[in-house]
């Protein structure tokens, strides 16, 4: 049954490829690194939150939020692994932390859109994570044309994804699955002002130009969370 809904409007997906042993060594027992072509990658995913309202709501809420994610498998399912999830909005960062036990942190984001470019500036004001900065613009390519991952492609390796997980303080895990359509996506680019989202969770800075991809946005549902 569907939770809740939603819109994800301007989507910057920024990877960067890591040793898998890199990401292995933060995931709890029960979920292993799901890889693609024998590497891990590290995802710095932008964008805004539009319309979020539960199921039977006539009000939604709309705001920033930026994710620094990676991939993972539970031996049957991939899905998502979030390290931290910063979004502008005190009420859903509660709700979030309370029923889906999501590492979300209370942020003061600007979002400012120009022709094809959307800047993208966070600041992180939750006491309970260590201080995380973010300035990036990002946009599709100019000769970025929109389409469909193909099954099988890093694209949609990174982008197809209905699942995530969770690991509360006991180290338990939960997943939450979510619907919506195939991603309307384009190649990117980015430029990277600042960017502490891998400090911040005890990662090195990320080396080598990121794979970049943008999405107008998409429609999506989520459903309740269960324990693994």
């Amino acid at each position: 049954m569907d939770l809740l809904r939603m819109e994800w409007r301007d989507v910057g997906f920024v990877h960067w490829p890591v040793d898998p042993e890199t990401v292995t060594a933060t995931l709890p027992e029960g979920l292993t690194v799901d890889t693609y072509d024998g590497r891990a990658w590290l995802g710095v995913v932008p964008f805004e939150m539009a319309d979020i309202r539960p199921r039977g709501s006539p009000v939604g809420r709309s705001f920033g939020e930026l994710n620094l994610r990676t991939y993972v498998t539970d031996g049957e399912t991939p899905g998502v692994y979030f390290y931290n999830l910063d979004a502008d909005d005190r009420l859903s960062v509660g709700i979030a932390r309370r029923f889906f036990e999501l590492p979300y942190y209370r942020a003061s984001m600007e979002i400012a859109r120009r022709d094809d470019e959307v800047r993208f500036r966070s600041r992180r004001t939750d006491a309970r994570a260590p201080a995380a900065n973010f300035d990036a613009t990002y946009g599709p390519a100019a000769d970025g044309d929109l389409h469909r991952p193909e099954p099988g492609s890093l694209e949609a390796f990174l982008v197809s994804r209905y699942r995530f997980y969770v690991a509360d303080e006991d180290g338990r895990i939960y997943y939450a699955d979510i619907d919506h359509d195939p991603w309307p996506l384009q190649e990117g680019t980015v430029e990277l002002r600042h960017n502490d989202l891998f400090s911040a969770n005890g990662f090195a800075d990320p080396t080598g130009d990121p794979v970049v991809h943008y999405s107008p946005g998409i429609a999506v549902t989520a459903g309740r969370l269960h324990r693994d």
